[in-house]
């Protein structure tokens, strides 16, 4: 309980009226056991308890990837009346097949989220309704050593000539620009969107990722062909589909790379790496294409009522619950996030929390992340022709012609 402020569960509890005539079992599936976001969770759960009493809440917290595992047999076998899961896409073939509540009227009801969620409504909805409520989402951008900037008289880039020059001082004196670890692959795709994004725009990276335009199209060529300029001008750390992106830190730390695009959630990790705040620094990913609107990648986590859950009625209770600015101010404190409600109050002493809402808040739009918003088969062979194409860009064209015959069977 020591994770919320008293003045916060005060308020939630007085904005909620509970009746002690029944008592529910509510049984909840959480994906994260790591400190932080079992103690936010945790938490809210607390509070939701001391708001509504007369719920017996039953937790189950298992590993992400348990989790991806598991989803699709309890759902279908043995569903809880809340589970954990990603907007966008990944929500997709749950919605698609009846497993997931359509939660619509609770989001057209309650004010919190009809008024206060516009951000994330469009990654939360699908055939025109809503079907989860978010918790926490963060952004994705450039983290940069500040101190090797200012050695080298390099300011923050802010379009794609200015990016590619300050790649060239770097390279000039010996430190490679850019740090990554593709062994799991979602980093590369972290780069590749960004790189669409900038170079084409939200609608395009959306008519990708849900099979409309080819891989082989002549929009996507030019993300590959500014892709092949930034590992020439650019470059990245050797070696790095033998990395995660934990091990991906350490030439960072060491001053032998200069630049990480990576998510927020990677700060704390990066000053458990020996960084402290005064070396870094965050700037959104540069213009590329003149005009094209700023979209942002900021990936949202969610929670989703089961089409065969047995508590709906409290399952609606604790969404509403969750979706309360003062409960996700605190929950994303915990976390080091941002919260989706726009009336919460953000961490103001983090200065990578006030960038990121900055940053998010004043996007054209919010990209979920490519293995979240593509299909599952589509998203892992995407991203294996990511990293092939980031250790051997001459077979950009084998690549491309061999996704469009992969997209070609996922989406019919």
């Amino acid at each position: 309980m020591s994770m919320f402020k008293t003045k916060a569960i005060a308020l939630a509890i007085a904005a909620c009226t509970t009746t002690a005539t029944f008592a529910g079992d509510l049984v909840i599936n959480f994906d994260d056991p790591n400190p932080a976001p079992k103690a936010g969770f945790e938490a809210a759960v607390e509070a939701f308890k001391m708001a509504h009493p007369e719920v017996n809440v039953i937790v189950n917290i298992n590993d992400r990837e348990a989790h991806k595992t598991a989803i699709r047999n309890f759902l279908s076998a043995d569903a809880p009346d809340i589970t954990a899961w990603y907007p966008g896409n990944r929500m997709g073939p749950f919605v698609d097949a009846g497993q997931f509540e359509d939660i619509s009227d609770l989001w057209a009801s309650d004010a919190n989220l009809s008024t206060s969620f516009e951000a994330v409504k469009p990654t939360m909805t699908r055939d025109g309704k809503q079907w989860g409520v978010p918790y926490s989402y963060y952004q994705w951008g450039v983290y940069y050593r500040t101190d090797l900037f200012k050695q080298y008289g390099i300011n923050e880039p802010s379009n794609w000539n200015e990016m590619l020059s300050a790649c060239d001082t770097l390279k000039q004196n010996g430190i490679t620009p850019f740090t990554i670890g593709t062994k799991y692959l979602w980093t590369a795709a972290g780069v590749f969107d960004y790189l669409n994004l900038r170079t084409n725009g939200y609608d395009v990276h959306n008519a990708l990722t849900a099979g409309e335009i080819a891989y082989t199209d002549e929009r996507i060529q030019n993300t590959f062909n500014n892709w092949n300029t930034m590992l020439e001008r650019c470059s990245f750390v050797d070696n790095h589909a033998t990395m995660n992106w934990q091990d991906a830190l350490a030439p960072f730390a060491k001053g032998e790379a200069a630049m990480y695009v990576m998510g927020n959630f990677a700060v704390a990790a990066m000053k458990d790496a020996g960084l402290n705040e005064d070396q870094l620094d965050f700037f959104p990913f540069p213009e590329i294409t003149p005009g094209v609107a700023r979209a942002e990648e900021a990936p949202a986590d969610a929670f989703f009522i089961p089409s065969k859950a047995k508590n709906k009625e409290d399952a609606r209770k604790f969404l509403a619950f969750i979706a309360r600015p003062e409960i996700q101010a605190e929950w994303n404190k915990t976390l080091g996030q941002l919260p989706p409600n726009s009336k919460s109050e953000i961490n103001r002493d983090d200065k990578f929390i006030v960038q990121g809402f900055e940053t998010v808040s004043t996007a054209a739009g919010l990209a979920q992340f490519y293995d979240r918003d593509a299909p599952a088969e589509m998203a892992k062979a995407g991203m294996e022709g990511f990293q092939e194409f980031m250790i051997k860009p001459e077979r950009k064209e084998t690549i491309l012609k061999r996704l469009d015959k992969i997209q070609a069977r996922v989406y019919k």
